[in-house]
């Protein structure tokens, strides 16, 4: 994990925005010698549920449900 001042960051945003892009670099933006941000990748998103997946042995709704109350 790399430590970049807030000031480099600012000027040099699109170049570490390149490198965490081609080599998944981390790093701490710091201000006066403490952390106050991380520029870092994106996590994995998790996968969309499946058109249909509710379908099954697991998965129940009462007749009723639309029902008026």
């Amino acid at each position: 994990m790399k430590q970049v001042g807030i000031f480099e960051a600012k000027t040099r945003l699109s170049s570490l925005v390149a490198e965490i892009m081609s080599e998944g670099e981390v790093f701490q933006i710091t201000k006066h010698g403490r952390t106050v941000a991380e520029l870092r990748p994106p996590q994995a998103q998790a996968a969309r549920p499946q058109r249909g997946s509710a379908r099954g042995p697991g998965f129940w709704i009462a007749d009723d449900f639309d029902d008026p109350l």
